[in-house]
């Protein structure tokens, strides 16, 4: 694969769609404490209407991945995001918490192909050794529509109400899609690729989880989504609940870790790509930052326990950081092992490890708060993530393709 002029230009148009599916996901989190009102929601209540996205995410990564590789990515990708806006902006019209279920599953149907998306894009576009810095870039995007969520949705709902929120985001989507159409195109691969990607291609879908890296890299996700979910689902809800804050002050507050977890993204991709340029194997490069970011993750614990709702903000932002470090250089994993043409599907499978993880954990936040506090719950999220790197250090095996030179001119040692 050489390496594209376009490719940065490509690569931005991931990002921002990554920017508006986190825009459309984070306005129930900054009106949840609103609606919960309106709505008389419990914990309970709230966790299941969250459960219902995750449900719809969960069922769909294994749809979406395959699909965006049958219909091809920039196709693919269009009628992602057309649905998950249009379901969006259907939440504008909910009528209480089972109404308001049902489009969270709408949502979920659609945003579980922008992370199958971005990462074929990746795949398309850039070498290996760019890999986590371009996962990193388009990833960042979910930082950096958290960070946009809380103010502006917090300024539309005490100006025009929370319906006026739900439809203004949600058409963003439909602008985007009027630069995706004319501007993406998939690079030609080299014939050496295409007889590359024909044996996976063959393969059945679900036979794919059958292969080692499949299922071990959806049991790793299972352990550290969960917790990427419980901080954007959750967090305007404990600083509302737990630290006293208001609506005003959770728009002018909440987005501050996002801020931090979007620096992650880079420092993940930043450090793999470090030590690949010093000959560290992919193996090593790959799950030794997972695991270096999955340590930073801890801080979950003393963020819970500190008096100052300041301090707290700050260990969160911390592990929020850690997440978004692990996770640049587990996006760019599928692309390691397998060829453009089946990363799609491989990230979808295995990311219904992200979904199953999130309903169980969701679920389970939901009672242990009702039930006791917020603390075993943060304590809980901060130990998670080291068992997905024990997963990927234990059962994963090393990250290698029998292909990789056909894909890449430059291999570099697995």
């Amino acid at each position: 694969m050489q390496p594209q002029p376009k490719r940065w230009l490509m690569i931005s148009l991931a990002f921002w769609a990554t920017v508006i599916n986190y825009l459309d996901r984070q306005t129930l989190s900054v009106a949840a404490p609103v609606l919960r009102e309106q709505f008389h929601m419990s914990n309970v209540d709230y966790s299941r209407v969250v459960f219902a996205f995750l449900l719809a995410y969960t069922i769909m990564n294994g749809v979406s991945g395959p699909l965006i590789d049958r219909l091809g990515t920039r196709l693919g990708y269009a009628l992602c995001i057309a649905w998950w806006s249009g379901a969006a902006v259907l939440h504008a019209f909910a009528r209480g918490a089972l109404s308001l279920g049902a489009f969270r599953f709408l949502l979920g149907m659609g945003e579980a192909g922008n992370w199958p998306g971005g990462v074929k894009v990746v795949a398309e576009w850039f070498p290996t050794r760019e890999r986590a810095m371009a996962c990193g870039i388009f990833n960042s995007g979910s930082s950096v529509g958290a960070i946009l969520a809380p103010p502006i949705v917090a300024f539309i709902l005490l100006n025009m109400g929370w319906r006026a929120a739900f439809l203004g985001v949600g058409a963003v989507g439909f602008i985007w899609l009027l630069f995706w159409w004319p501007i993406y195109r998939t690079p030609a691969p080299s014939g050496e690729a295409m007889v590359a990607a024909a044996p996976v291609m063959a393969m059945p879908v679900w036979e794919m989880l059958r292969v080692r890296f499949v299922w071990t890299f959806l049991l790793a996700k299972i352990f550290m989504d969960p917790v990427w979910y419980f901080y954007i689902f959750w967090f305007p809800e404990y600083l509302k609940n737990a630290r006293h804050f208001d609506m005003a002050k959770i728009g002018k507050f909440a987005w501050i870790p996002f801020v931090v977890a979007g620096v992650g993204n880079f420092a993940g991709g930043g450090l793999s790509a470090w030590l690949l340029r010093r000959n560290v194997s992919v193996t090593l490069a790959r799950k030794g930052s997972v695991t270096f970011f999955a340590v930073l993750m801890m801080s979950a614990i003393p963020a819970v326990l500190v008096n100052s709702a300041w301090l707290s903000i700050g260990f969160v932002s911390i592990a929020m950081a850690g997440y978004t470090g692990c996770v640049a250089n587990m996006l760019a994993m599928p692309g390691d092992v397998f060829p453009q043409s089946a990363v799609a599907s491989v990230f979808g499978l295995a990311s219904m490890g992200s979904g199953f993880g999130g309903m169980i954990f969701t679920l389970i936040t939901g009672w242990v708060v009702d039930h006791y506090s917020y603390t075993p719950v943060f304590i809980g999220f901060a130990f998670v993530p080291l068992v997905c790197a024990l997963v990927m250090w234990s059962l994963m095996g090393p990250l290698r393709a029998a292909d990789i030179a056909a894909r890449d001119p430059h291999p570099i040692p697995y």
